[in-house]
């Protein structure tokens, strides 16, 4: 269960998937429609999608359960099916994937404000994210990915949640800033710094950022928590942000481009390089040659 880690230490950095919802979206994912609900109902294009990222280079794919804690799921009337939604989530993904490649367990946010922002205990919010570990986990993942957090006190209780149900899996954990004339913040007011320190001291073994910026953006983010910490960095950039053309959001960052970046993201000693909202096959191929071509050099 610690072959990410000893990777790491090896000095070898590994590639993550791209975005799951963007390949859901083109499948026909309705908006507003509960993506963790084609768990149950069309697992064979999770795993249709998670394979092509697997032949893409990936060395770590992440299950289609970001959404799937049961504070979440309650929006949709599904919170009675935490444990078969995460369940088959990552049963899919293991059956599209070789031995070699890491699953890694998907957790965002709960889609609650805690208090005193929000209406929502935090024993309540820890948990829903206890639950669904807890499915995710006795599935055997290779890891957890607390992704596309903005409110630190809820990104700290799932990883503390991951960590008290499993004492050796190794738990990523990230964060979306947005960029400010006063530097990187979440829209909660969490600087790097706070994040760091938060994410690492709650157990998280691999600390970063996902979503909400472009790569060049992301390169900036990863040197300011290169000055925070000297443990392993995982950066999940979209590809830009995203345009409205006819009614659907369009991504303007090329596989090209983006591999581009690679360099600029290894001199800031991120380990884990992988994509976010907009990314596809494509995109995690690039950064693979990419990355193999460095490695090499």
């Amino acid at each position: 269960m610690t072959a990410l880690l000893d990777r790491l230490s090896n000095g070898e950095v590994l590639v993550c998937d791209g975005a799951m919802g963007t390949m859901l979206m083109e499948r026909g994912l309705r908006p507003g429609e509960c993506p963790e609900r084609w768990n149950l109902d069309r697992p064979e294009i999770l795993s249709e999608i998670t394979q092509r990222y697997a032949e893409a280079g990936a060395d770590i794919v992440a299950t289609n359960t970001f959404g799937g804690s049961p504070l979440k799921l309650a929006q949709y009337g599904l919170e009675s099916q935490t444990e078969k939604i995460n369940a088959r989530a990552v049963q899919s993904a293991r059956h599209a994937v070789s031995r070699g490649v890491m699953v890694a367990g998907s957790c965002g946010p709960s889609g609650c404000l805690l208090k005193p922002y929000g209406d929502t205990d935090a024993d309540e919010v820890y948990e829903s994210f206890r639950r669904q570990l807890r499915a995710i986990l006795d599935e055997g993942v290779d890891a957890i990915i607390v992704e596309t957090m903005t409110d630190l006190a809820e990104a700290v209780l799932a990883v503390k949640a991951a960590r008290s149900i499993a004492r050796d899996v190794p738990i990523m954990a990230t964060m979306t800033f947005d960029d400010t004339p006063r530097g990187f913040y979440t829209v909660m007011g969490t600087t790097v710094q706070q994040a760091v320190k938060g994410l690492r001291d709650a157990g998280a073994d691999i600390v970063g950022s996902n979503c909400g910026n472009g790569i060049d953006n992301m390169v900036r983010i990863a040197a300011e928590f290169k000055k925070h910490t000297s443990g392993p960095l995982l950066i999940q950039s979209n590809a830009g942000l995203p345009q409205i053309v006819d009614g659907r959001a369009t991504y303007a960052e090329t596989p090209e481009f983006m591999a581009e970046r690679v360099d600029a993201l290894l001199d800031q000693r991120v380990n884990v390089i992988g994509g976010c909202c907009g990314t596809t096959p494509a995109h995690i191929a690039a950064i693979r040659r990419r990355v193999d071509q460095l490695a090499r050099a």
